[in-house]
């Protein structure tokens, strides 16, 4: 049984990494989270540690996050340092567990940072599974805040549809008052449904922080990181993050490329994501909608998530196997 907290250094940061395994034989499974700035160890180390049975599981706290909150420049938060961070903590991982490849999975902006790595640096991923998936920053944006509006109207909800017309849509994927501004529209549109029918009435704290709270996964240390760490590393990256259009950029791709998409999304919009699959050439892809799933289909659907991801990067794995 392997169960550690390690820093590895990425990029000249000493970063936060989780690594628990039953077996260090078994495949590696890498999980790159969202927010940008939101930890999810949390979750993957309690609600998820099932996944031991088939993986070497591995979470990150990317750059200004959790435990690798300190020691942070804001000309450092950007999407290419986040990239050349993934690419060497996946070159370590090879190098430690004896491995010529990994699985990588991500959620909402871990989908974003695992879509540029695959592209720009695809050596050492066995497969790639992206879930509330990222496509265009802007669009994202316009059809999120759109649904929050009228779902509020739908429902006679005054309060709601003030706040968001004095808020005012997004221009260009960017909210009026920044981050202000997006946790306004988020928790409306939390509030029904957009981002998961079971968390309506929860909105983020209940959401996110409770959970975060009652693991015990963090240290003092890494929670005081967490706590200042995300609010900051959304505010610098969201001009970046809203400039995101793969449609443009990211359609080809040299390793397996699997989509796993709630189809109530309203969080990163799953309308978005049936035309930029439809564009993606890939050695094998495959886009599963999640009936009743919002923008995490491994929290709301777990069993089914999880038979399916197991099942598709074994069979991977077995291919490549057969190749050796």
């Amino acid at each position: 049984m392997l169960d550690e907290k390690i820093m590895v250094p990425l990029g000249g940061l000493p970063q936060r990494v989780h690594i628990r395994s039953l077996d260090p034989a078994k495949p590696v499974l890498l999980f790159l989270h969202g927010g940008p700035g939101v930890c999810n160890r949390h979750t993957i180390m309690t609600d998820h540690r099932d996944l031991l049975d088939t993986f070497t599981v591995v979470c990150w706290d990317q750059r200004g996050s959790g435990g690798s909150y300190y020691g942070v420049r804001d000309e450092d938060l950007t999407i290419s340092r986040f990239v050349e961070d993934a690419r060497e903590l996946i070159e370590y991982l090879c190098l430690r567990f004896k491995k010529d490849k990994l699985f990588l999975i991500g959620g909402s902006w871990g989908s974003e940072l695992g879509t540029y790595l695959c592209h720009a640096y695809p050596e050492h991923v066995a497969a790639f599974v992206g879930f509330g998936q990222v496509v265009d920053g802007a669009r994202n944006e316009a059809v999120s805040y759109r649904f929050a509006l009228e779902e509020a109207k739908k429902a006679g909800d005054a309060k709601s549809v003030r706040k968001l017309e004095r808020l005012g849509p997004p221009a260009g994927g960017i909210y009026k008052d920044g981050y202000t501004g997006m946790m306004i529209q988020r928790n409306i549109m939390m509030k029904y449904g957009g981002y998961s029918k079971s968390k309506k009435k929860r909105g983020y704290f209940g959401s996110f922080v409770v959970p975060v709270l009652l693991s015990g996964e963090y240290s003092p240390r890494d929670l005081w990181g967490l706590v200042r760490g995300y609010r900051r590393v959304l505010r610098v990256m969201m001009p970046e993050y809203a400039a995101t259009d793969f449609p443009a950029h990211c359609t080809r791709f040299t390793v397996p490329f699997y989509i796993f998409d709630g189809r109530l999304d309203y969080n990163t919009p799953a309308e978005l994501v049936e035309d930029w699959f439809g564009m993606i050439e890939a050695p094998e892809k495959l886009l599963v909608w999640f009936e009743n799933s919002g923008h995490n289909p491994m929290g709301d659907e777990p069993e089914a998530f999880k038979k399916l991801l197991c099942e598709k990067l074994l069979a991977v794995k077995e291919r490549e196997d057969c190749r050796v």
